[in-house]
């Protein structure tokens, strides 16, 4: 189907047109962001397609788009699914984090714009603590990596790292209570924050880089429990 969707302001070089697939896609897509489609979940065409009022073309169209993000799976002979990912996938995701947050932040200039992102996150997440917001609060953490990224200056990391934070929500949504996964980060983004104002960016890179050594642990045993 060609049906398009404009996103953004009326001048045409300021257009954003999304396919029907690609805008359904989206909305799937922020089911699975915020939880309400946990890893494992498996999608029943015939219900989607009368919530969304679309054919089963348009439907699998959607379907292609999440499976090559790597948001879903088919399987054969059952259906499609959402991705669970593995413990490999884990390790894989949180080298990556290692190599390319940590990096930035040993090179960051403090007065870098992105400094301002990550203290928005960090005093969001402060907010959705205090709330017991606790699925908000994963997004702010998601938020605050994503401007330690920004740091390098690099908009093929930015969409890299943007890819990274969608199985990164699947890692996520293996554990089934927020708060015992996100309430134990709120502060440590911000001790990391206070040491990048100061200008103390290797000291920053190191709090970075063994909390990342920490989370991983802590949700592969979660993960292991789990399974």
């Amino acid at each position: 189907m060609k049906k398009t969707v404009t996103v953004g302001n009326a001048e045409p070089a300021g257009e954003v047109v999304l396919t029907l697939a690609e805008s359904l896609a989206g909305r799937i897509r922020d089911k699975v962001i915020s939880g309400i489609l946990p890893p494992g979940s498996h999608l029943s065409e015939v219900a989607l397609c009368e919530e969304l009022g679309v054919s089963r073309n348009t439907l699998r169209e959607v379907f292609r788009l999440l499976t090559k993000e790597g948001l879903l799976k088919h399987e054969a002979n059952r259906g499609v699914f959402v991705n669970t990912p593995s413990m490999s996938t884990i390790v894989d995701i949180y080298n990556l984090r290692r190599m390319i947050e940590c990096q930035a932040l040993a090179e960051a200039d403090p007065r870098h714009p992105a400094v301002e992102k990550m203290r928005a996150s960090v005093e969001a997440a402060m907010v959705h603590r205090q709330n017991g917001q606790w699925l908000s609060a994963g997004t702010d953490d998601i938020a605050f990596h994503a401007a330690i990224v920004e740091l390098a200056d690099s908009p093929r990391l930015n969409m890299f790292f943007a890819q990274i934070s969608l199985e990164l929500r699947l890692v996520f949504g293996l554990l089934h209570d927020p708060e015992y996964l996100h309430a134990r980060y709120v502060d440590k983004n911000q001790m990391i924050l206070e040491q990048l104002e100061a200008g103390q960016t290797a000291e920053a890179s190191k709090t970075l880089r063994d909390y990342l050594f920490d989370a991983e642990r802590f949700i592969l045993a979660a993960y292991t429990r789990l399974g």
